[in-house]
């Protein structure tokens, strides 16, 4: 695909240079700065001045002033042309012989020793560009000579010249390039790359020389641009490799130049340009009679037989438009990046951004979304350009222009879409995606407002399960963009999010409350009245809970509870006082008991009054069970069991005042007894469980929970109360018409307790108070345990003694280790108890380390009624 990268502008017309002279052709040329000379079939160098002229529209042309032409004296064409601008000297090829001329007067330069500098046989030569002489008045050349197969490198001086290096080649070269040690070289059959310095040689690839004119061009530090066969132009470096795809050209080409990132190839009617970045046909100019290409110094020039032209490379930005306006994207790209190298850093980068900016907005008109999101990154995009295509996304109070010159072609959304619904809702969830990704990164800075609102407007009106994830964060989005269009879509519980982030809790409750009570629909939540609940948990703002919570307890007592009951822990002033909980509460009963639980139950809170109060609603709640309308059986025995749990549970409520309520009540028997209980008022208690509810089990459990926490003294002393209960004789079941069924029935319970609780029991204190009419055989379980737990108590106690002696004894002995000397005895000392000298070391020690003889010892052992501990040590003397 063709681009414009060069014009072809005329430098030297015809006229000016050789008038009407219609057999002299141009055979080479020459040009340094603004100096430029032209050699010709007949001998000639002809010097001309170029100007540079800029057109009031930009468009560059060249003026040419002739200042001189000299004829050589020879009689064959000027073969090659070069400058050595530091000795102000031509090097002139012509009929064989190089010579030097000077640049201003065109005169040959005569040598130091008389005569001219001259080198003769010579077919072709080339300027080192890269010299390894520091000299700076000197010039490094390579010479090709005529039928010999040698390379000779020359020193070239104002006046003279010197042979530095001869280097020999396997076959006659045909054309050389010189760069630092390195030639390149085209020989008969093939190219190499010589090292004149070390003498390595290296073959690149073969070459047929009569066929095609060779080409080796220098391009850069030590790479060279070679003519292959096939109609290729191969890149080689110093090493023999190639860095770079080779670019497709004619068969033909008679000539190549390098301007940077292109190749410039001549061929007989054609110049054909080629990118380095994507080898890839960038422009074809017509060229007929081609004889020159040569670039100096960045400036292309060619000649025809007749005149000489410039290509002038057009700028490379406007390059890059031209592709981005044909939608060439990614060919843009490579020459932007290629460009890298020719570009000031500064410029490259600002530049680099805004061709990444475009390419991405070409590609988002495309749809070619992923691949216009990394041009967007790459090319740090202000996020709002984007935006901005969206009608109405942007607030109103935004401030953002687009970027000038324009980054794209499209008006807005709809202009891109051009009423294709489909794509104007891709490019829409694109957006989502995109803004997304970059919200959370520096690309946002100075324009979060512009973002956060857009995206709260896209998830609106896609119904987009993040809009609640973009509220619940910490955010940006302007609350007067975002009221209208929240309330559009019917937003209200993110409405109320959003009124909530900008501290305007109020708002978001009423607006919440009225969802919660069908005066607005949204079906965000369906729990909406529980998250109300828990938002009232967690305000720090008390004058709020109390503005609200009375709405919460109407609609729910239960779960409006948990308003107070599930605040989190706090050290400021946010933390709800009880007694105001419990006052403000005590028009709703059922949250009002709900919290009491929480304190008493939950946070095990003992303070009378909670304890107290919360007894009082137990049992108010059973009273009206049992005094009001019919109720179940299950919810009545159900409250019981609750007030009566709480009633042996707790330990913190007013007794007397609890029983004061109940002190009449029939029905609540076995709660008045638990309450005698917490009196210490047992005798009353178990009255009322064995005498008036006939409820055993229960005095059985009276007892044990009586006696919880309690020595087995307390709990034997119960239990031995209760005994004494069943088989009172002045019981009023006892006694009376009908009494012997209602003593048999309590004695029945009395064996029943003693069977099942013996070792509870004293024995001997339960045999004397038992009937002596009572059968054995009735009290064979009791008895059996009874004995079974006082022979287990004799055994244990015998052996906790025997462990006890055990114990002492061997403290003793540990003792005696410790305090345990050595005992000296000799033929000097005396025994104690006979008092006779010792013989032999065997001896017994007495306590206090006292030694005598061991027969002395055993018979006083014998004598002794009471025997007395020894220890035996055996010494030495």
């Amino acid at each position: 695909m063709s681009v414009k990268a060069f014009e072809l502008v005329p430098a030297v017309e015809r006229d000016l240079l050789m008038g009407d002279k219609a057999r002299i052709n141009i055979e080479c040329i020459e040009c340094c700065g603004k100096h430029l000379y032209v050699a010709t079939n007949d001998c000639f160098i002809h010097h001309f001045l170029l100007d540079e002229v800029t057109s009031s529209k930009g468009k560059l042309t060249y003026s040419a002033q002739k200042l001189l032409h000299k004829y050589l004296g020879l009689k064959k064409p000027v073969a090659e042309l070069r400058a050595a601008s530091a000795l102000e000297r031509l090097i002139v090829l012509c009929d064989g012989i190089v010579f030097l001329v000077d640049m201003v007067t065109l005169e040959s330069v005569p040598s130091a020793a008389g005569g001219g500098v001259r080198i003769r046989g010579v077919t072709a030569f080339c300027i080192n560009e890269n010299p390894v002489n520091g000299d700076p008045f000197c010039v490094e050349m390579g010479v090709l000579l005529s039928k010999r197969r040698t390379v000779q490198v020359y020193m070239v001086y104002e006046d003279r010249v010197q042979l530095v290096k001869e280097v020999n080649t396997p076959e006659q070269p045909c054309a050389v390039s010189l760069d630092g040690y390195f030639l390149c070289l085209a020989l008969t059959t093939q190219y190499m790359i010589l090292n004149y310095n070390t003498g390595a040689a290296q073959d690149l690839f073969p070459y047929n020389s009569e066929e095609r004119r060779p080409i080796v061009k220098r391009i850069s530090r030590e790479e060279f641009l070679l003519a292959a066969p096939g109609g290729l132009g191969m890149f080689a470096n110093a090493e023999g490799a190639s860095q770079r795809a080779p670019v497709s050209w004619s068969e033909s080409v008679i000539a190549a130049a390098v301007c940077f990132p292109y190749v410039v190839a001549l061929d007989e009617n054609f110049i054909t340009i080629h990118s380095m970045l994507d080898q890839q046909l960038k422009q074809t100019l017509s060229f007929r009679d081609g004889q020159v290409l040569q670039d100096f110094e960045g400036k292309v020039m060619l000649a025809s037989t007749k005149a000489v032209y410039i290509l002038v490379p057009l700028p490379l930005e406007r390059q890059i438009q031209d592709l981005l306006a044909g939608h060439r994207v990614e060919e843009a790209l490579i020459l932007t990046e290629g460009a890298q190298r020719i570009i000031p850093k500064d410029k490259f980068q600002i530049l680099h951004r805004r061709i990444l900016q475009q390419a991405g907005f070409i590609q988002f008109g495309q749809l070619q979304f992923l691949e216009a999101k990394e041009h967007f990154r790459k090319g740090q995009l202000d996020v709002r350009e984007l935006i901005s295509l969206y009608p109405l996304l942007l607030p109103a109070s935004s401030t953002f222009t687009r970027c000038h010159p324009p980054l794209h072609e499209f008006a807005d959304l709809n202009h891109l879409a051009q009423g294709d619904q489909e794509k104007v809702l891709r490019c829409k969830k694109f957006l989502i995606s995109y803004l997304g990704e970059v919200r959370s990164t520096e690309v946002v800075n100075g324009c979060r407002e512009d973002v956060d609102t857009a995206l709260l407007k896209l998830y609106a009106e896609q119904d987009h399960e993040s809009l609640l994830d973009l509220l619940a964060s910490d955010n940006a989005c302007v609350l007067a963009d975002s009221i209208p269009w929240l309330e559009k879509y019917h937003k209200y519980f993110a409405l109320g999010l959003l009124h909530h982030c900008n501290g305007q809790d109020s708002a978001a409750l009423q607006l919440w409350i009225r969802v919660v009570d069908g005066e607005l629909q949204d079906f965000t939540r369906s729990d909406l009245y529980e998250y109300i609940v828990d938002f009232l948990c967690c305000s720090s703002n008390l004058e709020l809970v109390w503005k609200y919570a009375d709405w919460a307890l109407r609609k729910d007592p239960t779960t409006g509870a948990h308003i107070f009951t599930r605040r989190p822990a706090s050290k400021d002033q946010s933390e709800l006082n009880s007694d105001d909980v419990i006052a403000y509460l005590g028009n709703h009963s059922q949250a009002l008991l709900f919290y009491l639980e929480y304190l008493v139950l939950e946070k095990k809170i003992q303070k009378e009054k909670f304890h107290t109060h919360l007894a009082v609603l137990y049992l108010e709640k059973v009273l009206s069970m049992l005094s009001g309308l019919p109720t179940g059986k299950e919810q009545l025995a159900k409250a019981r069991e609750k007030l009566q749990a709480f009633l042996r549970e707790s330990s913190s409520y007013r007794v007397h005042f609890i029983l004061g309520k109940i002190e009449n009540c029939e029905e609540l028997l076995l709660e008045r007894a638990t309450l005698h209980g917490r009196l210490e008022e047992h005798d009353k208690a178990l009255h009322i469980l064995v005498h008036k509810l006939r409820d055993f089990r229960s005095a059985e459990a009276f007892c044990m929970w009586a006696s919880s926490c309690r020595d087995p003294a307390y709990q034997q002393q119960l239990f031995h109360l209760l005994l004494g209960v069943y088989l009172d004789k002045n019981s009023p079941a006892a006694g009376g018409a009908g009494g012997g069924g209602s003593s048999s029935e309590l004695e029945m319970a009395a064996v029943d307790l003693l069977n099942q609780h013996g070792e509870v029991f004293d024995a001997v204190r339960v045999l004397q108070m038992l009937p002596e009419n009572w059968s054995l055989q009735l009290l064979r379980p009791f008895l059996n345990r009874a004995i079974r737990a006082s022979t287990h108590t004799c055994r244990t106690s015998q052996i906790a003694l025997g462990l006890a002696r055990s114990e002492n004894l061997q403290a003793l002995h540990d003792r005696l280790k410790e305090v345990k000397k050595p005992i000296f005895v000799s033929e000097k000392k005396g025994c104690h108890l006979c008092h006779n000298t010792f013989s032999e070391p065997n001896v017994v020690c007495l306590p206090g380390g006292v030694p005598v003889h061991t027969h002395c010892v055993a018979q006083r052992m014998r004598d002794s009624p009471t025997k007395r501990r020894l220890t035996n040590s055996s010494n030495h003397t």
